[in-house]
């Protein structure tokens, strides 16, 4: 498997990944649409994982997200074809994207997701560093993960790209 940055060759198979990764909802196939659309969008932080053959598996991406004003990273969805599902796909992305999130200096990455998964990429409830889900319903579940250039400071409401709106 490797770890590489979508190419526009890649859209159709990420489109297909996501589909079947959340089937039967076509909801977030459309929302990768629509982010790659969005202002929010951040090519270097759109990763698709792919076999021996280059066919994509799985995918990942962070859009530009706010805590009140500051600029951070919302990250999602994160998709894996169901046919390698529980072999480290999903772990691989999320390791690579916080990796490049970091690399590019940003501060930190939040998620709307399963604490049990996620808490082994060093996420933590949001409310523990001040972050405040869109919400309130979401906070077992809403998550930050602070990288590299986080600062304490770094508190207030959160907001995601707008396409997440129509979710």
């Amino acid at each position: 498997m490797l770890i590489r940055r979508e190419t526009p060759a890649d859209v159709d198979a990420i489109r297909s990944v996501t589909a079947a990764a959340f089937a039967p909802s076509p909801a977030e196939a459309r929302l990768v649409d629509e982010l790659r659309a969005d202002p929010g969008w951040l090519p270097a932080l759109s990763l698709v994982a792919v076999d021996s053959s280059d066919t994509v598996i799985g995918h990942v991406l962070c859009t530009r997200a706010h805590v009140s004003s500051a600029p951070v990273l919302g990250l999602g969805p994160l998709s894996v074809h169901p046919d390698h599902h529980t072999r480290g796909v999903g772990s691989a992305l999320v390791h690579a994207v916080l990796g490049a999130a970091d690399a590019l200096s940003e501060p930190l990455v939040a998620l709307l997701g399963d604490p049990g998964y996620y808490h082994r990429f060093g996420f933590v409830l949001s409310n523990l560093h001040g972050v405040l889900p869109p919400d309130p319903a979401w906070q077992p579940h809403f998550q930050v993960r602070p990288l590299t250039a986080y600062t304490p400071a770094l508190t207030g409401p959160f907001a995601y790209a707008e396409p997440f709106d129509r979710v």
